[in-house]
């Protein structure tokens, strides 16, 4: 944990994750909503839909309220902290004006959580209106949760990776910088805008194997939400993620006993994971035993891909 005043961990702390594309088996949204159901928070400013969201990419969804009356719930953002501010507070209302914003005492009070939708347009002005809340809220630091779609068995931990930007955050934490090119999602884009800022980050991501990618990874969610609690030094209640996970991983043993080509799909990456976690594996070691892999699995590879969280709609099914 940071102590020496460098921003990110020694103030406040907003917590982002968005649903959609950086959001893999949910399980980034998951861990923020597990965060906002332990701890004592409010909604202190929503974006306003209209600006940032295609109805037809993000459709809203009808429901029915406590009293029965029919409702529309439309895609939004909102940042939830520790304050007396009204729950449905819009960021037009401006924070910094509001005289009844009080920040708590409380154990968790320096945690704020951010948590919504991806937008779909205007990704610029949407990160210069979440970083103009996070000055008027005095927040000093932000972690985004991302989950990601990859060549990764089910049957060993999930694989975190934990990066920064910023120097004094990489070597305060011990972190390494992402070497990842290629396109991104709004979490990229309002971590460089952060940083721009003035702003330390750092990102937290996990992977979620791409062959269960239709359904929630609680296993994922737990990964990352241990991981967090690692790095900001708070005690984090696991609840019934750790059961609900253990379910999670059955359920698809099962599936992949009554189906051998997913079988043996998933001991190859098993064998491939111990080769990397083995202790006495080399850097060279890897690179030849991963070659090894690809050249084995050919064709019979299943379709999936291995980036964001929106890789279609089809269950896992080896290619003919």
């Amino acid at each position: 944990m940071l102590t020496d005043g460098s921003g990110l961990l020694s103030g406040r702390l907003l917590v982002v994750a968005f649903e959609g594309w950086n959001d893999a088996g949910e399980a980034a949204s998951g861990a923020v909503r597990t965060l906002k159901g332990l701890l004592d928070l409010y909604p202190i400013a929503e974006f306003e839909s209209e600006d940032y969201f295609d109805y037809q990419f993000n459709r809203p969804l009808a429901a029915n309220d406590d009293d029965g009356n029919r409702t529309l719930v439309w895609p939004n953002v909102t940042i939830y902290g520790p304050t007396s501010v009204k729950a449905g507070a819009t960021k037009s209302e401006g924070l910094a004006n509001d005289a009844e914003l009080s920040v708590g005492v409380a154990e968790n009070s320096n945690i704020y959580l951010l948590l919504g939708t991806e937008p779909s347009r205007g990704w610029k002005s949407f990160s210069a209106e979440i970083l103009e809340t996070v000055r008027e809220t005095g927040i000093t630091g932000i972690v985004m949760l991302g989950a990601m779609l990859a060549d990764v068995p089910h049957t060993r931990p999930i694989s975190v990776f934990a990066s920064s930007e910023n120097a004094t955050v990489r070597a305060e934490l011990g972190l390494e910088r992402s070497s990842y090119e290629g396109p991104v999602g709004i979490l990229a884009v309002l971590g460089h805008a952060a940083e721009v800022a003035g702003i330390p980050t750092m990102s937290i991501w996990a992977s979620v194997p791409h062959y269960v990618h239709n359904a929630p990874s609680p296993k994922a969610t737990l990964a990352l939400i241990d991981k967090l609690e690692e790095i900001i030094d708070v005690v984090i209640p696991r609840g019934d993620l750790v059961g609900d996970a253990a379910t999670w991983e059955s359920g698809i043993d099962a599936l992949a006993s009554e189906d051998e080509d997913m079988s043996n799909y998933i001991e190859q990456l098993e064998q491939a994971r111990d080769t990397v976690d083995s202790p006495e594996a080399s850097g060279e070691a890897i690179a030849q035993e991963f070659e090894k892999y690809l050249r084995r699995s050919g064709d019979d590879k299943p379709d999936g891909g291995s980036g964001g969280g929106s890789a279609g709609d089809e269950p896992w099914r080896p290619k003919d």
